[in-house]
């Protein structure tokens, strides 16, 4: 079948090197969701990128099928896109609580409805080349949101000041990403799939950027919070007693008692101001 040939080397090639590093990208959410499973909690995370990721796969699917020629390795990538993200989906939904359920789910339908009135849409409204430019820029407004979907993160980064919600891998695959099916687009003269992927590389490079710089942010936030706290209240011994050097008796009673045994004069001690710090010290208060 034609739809299966690829004539052009490198389309092959940057359509083979864009399945590997995609293939990375959507494996790249695989230990958060790991953890999930874990902990059996969805921790904070959100399903909007897997739900926008899953519509995506599905349109690109359709755009490849109506398109024709050199586009087996568009149907191959979307295909296992579609799967990979669905797994993550059903996932999400188990261990999800039940308001962040209802929320995905109506956002799964919304996401399935649209893309059903979208390919009948499309397959019934037009034809030849025209159904094939009108459903390629529909799949680029939503690559678009695809990679604008994680800068709801961003948003939680900065507002935070920790990159726990955003691992550095995944914005890695997505700029290499973005690259290889830039060159594939290029290679194939198709504007449809070289334009969005001049998006996802910029956000993928400012992702990488925001994470080098809020790493150095969590890392001294979290040294802060391991140091111990000092009660300064507890510790504090006021400078105005320490530094008083007056001579007192030992005490007025054995004094009196001394006195009438004949033993002379009242013993007297003199505090010194250092020996006293001294003493302070090596319990361990610390002297202000």
């Amino acid at each position: 079948m034609e739809l299966f040939n690829v004539h052009h080397p490198l389309v092959f090639v940057f359509g083979l090197l864009g399945n590997i590093i995609s293939t990375g990208v959507y494996f790249a959410p695989l230990p958060t969701f790991i953890e999930i499973c874990k902990r059996k909690s969805t921790m904070g995370f959100q399903s909007l990128p897997y739900v926008v990721s899953l519509f995506s796969a599905l349109l690109w699917l359709f755009y490849a099928f109506v398109k024709g020629g050199d586009t087996f390795l568009l149907i191959s990538i979307n295909t296992l896109g579609t799967f990979i993200e669905s797994i993550y989906i059903i996932i999400f939904l188990v261990y999800a609580t039940p308001d962040t359920k209802k929320q995905t789910i109506k956002g799964l339908t919304g996401v399935m409805v649209l893309c059903l009135v979208i390919s009948l849409g499309t397959f019934f409204s037009f034809q030849g080349q025209t159904r094939v430019l009108v459903v390629g820029w529909i799949c680029v407004g939503i690559s678009v949101c695809v990679f604008a979907a994680p800068l709801t993160i961003v948003f939680q980064v900065v507002r935070t000041k920790s990159v726990e919600f955003m691992p550095l891998s995944l914005s890695c695959f997505l700029t290499l990403s973005a690259t290889m099916w830039f060159a594939y687009g290029i290679a194939l003269r198709d504007i449809c799939v070289t334009v969005p992927n001049v998006l996802g590389f910029l956000l993928g490079v400012f992702q990488m950027g925001l994470y080098a710089y809020y790493r150095n942010a969590s890392s001294i936030l979290e040294a802060e919070k391991k140091q111990p706290k000092i009660n300064c209240k507890e510790h504090m011994i006021n400078i105005s007693i320490l530094s008083n050097s007056e001579v007192h008796p030992v005490d007025s009673g054995r004094s009196s008692e001394a006195e009438d045994g004949g033993g002379g004069g009242g013993e007297v001690v003199e505090l010194d101001v250092k020996q006293t710090r001294g003493m302070e010290l090596d319990t361990g208060v610390v002297v202000m």
